[in-house]
């Protein structure tokens, strides 16, 4: 678990191992979450039974099936409020299998519910990974190969 970089001393070997242990169960559980993508899918029906939506792993729209003939005699507004509750209420259903299935993140700043819901912007993915490992390798006096992303983007700005 990634949890503590500088709890594994000194030693730059352990730090490493202790890293790619991380490392390879957090790239496990994005495997499972392309799996899940791919192969997975949720059905709701509406309240009143009138529609059902299917939305896949991802929580995207796959099927919308109107069931009898209860929906003909919506108004339009009230159809439309019920599609999109229901369809609603699937895609709530999808992302929480999703984050069932992801857990709790080994990564300290890694927010794995932001990741599989596509709120959590690239950069702070790539910092919440990459950033402990560079805080260590200063430690130990090795200059980072790699910039920041929030020193990228200040640069990127003009701030240096």
């Amino acid at each position: 678990m990634m949890a503590d970089w500088s709890a594994t001393g000194a030693d730059p070997d352990r730090a490493m191992a202790k890293a790619l242990a991380s490392f390879e169960a957090e790239s496990r559980k994005l495997e499972e979450l392309g799996k899940h993508w791919e192969e997975a899918s949720t059905t709701v029906r509406a309240k009143d039974h009138s529609l059902e939506v299917t939305v896949d792993g991802r929580g995207e729209l796959v099927d919308l099936v109107f069931n009898g003939a209860k929906y003909r005699k919506l108004a339009p507004a009230q159809l439309a409020r019920m599609i999109i509750e229901t369809l609603q209420a699937a895609r709530t259903q999808a992302m929480a299998k999703m984050s069932d299935l992801m857990g709790a993140s080994g990564i300290p700043g890694l927010d794995m519910n932001g990741l599989v819901s596509g709120k959590l912007k690239p950069e702070e993915m790539l910092n919440a990974l990459v950033g402990p490992m560079l805080d260590t390798l200063e430690g130990f006096g090795v200059e980072s190969p790699l910039p920041r992303p929030a020193d990228r983007d200040r640069k990127e700005q003009g701030g240096g």
